[in-house]
């Protein structure tokens, strides 16, 4: 016998004998429906996979991400900005006025003191000849080396940092920009395969390896994307 606590009910039908629900099974579960609640869209204003896949990567399952790959009608904004800021905004509300959602931007680089905080916001295209195209990852790592070796930077000297602005935009209106940072030190050869631009020359505070060393997990966790993505997330959890 059930103890009355889980006994079932009599239904009671108007002018029909009474019929009697059976009782659960012992041990039998109760299912209830669950909402689902759908990926919230968000396009990267970016045509760079590597960077789109960290932060896919870092948003993770609560996001569906795609970027200017996915929607060749939207044409890539020029970055005419004198800061990461300025050109993350430029290409965020471009973008937004085609695309119906949200749009994240990024704008990042790095700045190496000996150099005067070169490559800076040139850092996709610091080896281009023409000054507006983007250079590849290998001849703008080639320069960097070339220019810390025609000055002499030794040791401390080669002190650097990335740096990352983020800019979160709807309908042709920014809503919020983010920025993070990690500091760290430029090495005198290439090191790891992992990541991308100049990952494989940065070893950031704290560790002995590059980011082209470093695992996905431990570089996503510490990197200047890593820190501004983290704001972004948070404004969008509240």
């Amino acid at each position: 016998m059930f103890p009355d606590s889980l006994r079932s009910p009599r239904l009671r039908v108007k002018n029909q004998a009474a019929r009697p629900v059976l009782p659960l099974a012992f041990g039998a579960r109760l299912h209830f429906e669950s909402r689902v609640t759908a990926p919230q869209k968000i396009l990267v204003a970016t045509g760079n996979a590597h960077k789109t896949r960290e932060i896919r990567e870092m948003l993770g399952g609560a996001f569906e991400v795609t970027d200017l790959k996915s929607h060749p009608e939207i044409r890539a904004a020029d970055e005419t900005g004198a800061t990461f800021q300025e050109n993350a905004t430029i290409k965020a509300v471009e973008a937004s006025r085609v695309f119906d959602g949200l749009v994240l931007a990024d704008d990042s680089g790095l700045e190496v003191d000996a150099l005067g905080g070169a490559p800076g916001v040139r850092s996709a295209r610091y080896a281009a000849e023409n000054g507006n195209a983007n250079s590849s990852d290998e001849t703008n790592r080639r320069k960097l080396l070339a220019e810390l070796e025609r000055v002499g930077a030794r040791g401390r000297d080669r002190a650097a940092r990335f740096r990352c602005a983020m800019a979160l935009a709807q309908r042709g209106e920014l809503i919020a920009t983010f920025d993070g940072a990690v500091e760290g030190t430029i090495i005198h050869r290439e090191k790891g395969g992992g990541g991308f631009g100049y990952d494989s020359l940065f070893v950031p505070a704290g560790e002995c390896g590059t980011f082209g060393q470093l695992s996905a997990e431990v570089k996503n966790g510490m990197s200047h994307r890593g820190r501004a993505l983290a704001k972004v997330r948070a404004f969008l959890s509240r």
